[in-house]
């Protein structure tokens, strides 16, 4: 479940976890003042573990066709493609 922060009428704040299908609170249930729900920063992004890895791609660590502008592009056989291409 999501926690979601509110803030009082006299400024200060405080966190609630609340399901995700309720309904936003409009008072405080310690105080009784009136509340809004502010947006948080969020929980953020934890990567864990040795980094990234040739693998982890789509393509399965292959180079692209145009890989490096300007250098031949390796064909299936793994021969340097030197032809111009025919318009």
């Amino acid at each position: 479940m999501p926690t979601y922060e509110y803030k009082r009428e006299d400024g200060t704040t405080f966190e609630v976890v609340q399901k995700m299908n309720e309904d936003a609170l409009t008072t405080c249930p310690t105080t009784g003042q009136k509340v809004k729900r502010i947006i948080s920063g969020g929980g953020g992004v934890v990567y864990k573990g040795d980094g990234w890895y040739v693998t982890d791609y789509k393509n399965g660590g292959r180079k692209s066709a145009s890989s490096t502008p300007g250098e031949p592009s390796e064909n299936e056989s793994g021969k340097a493609n030197t032809e111009s291409p025919k318009n």
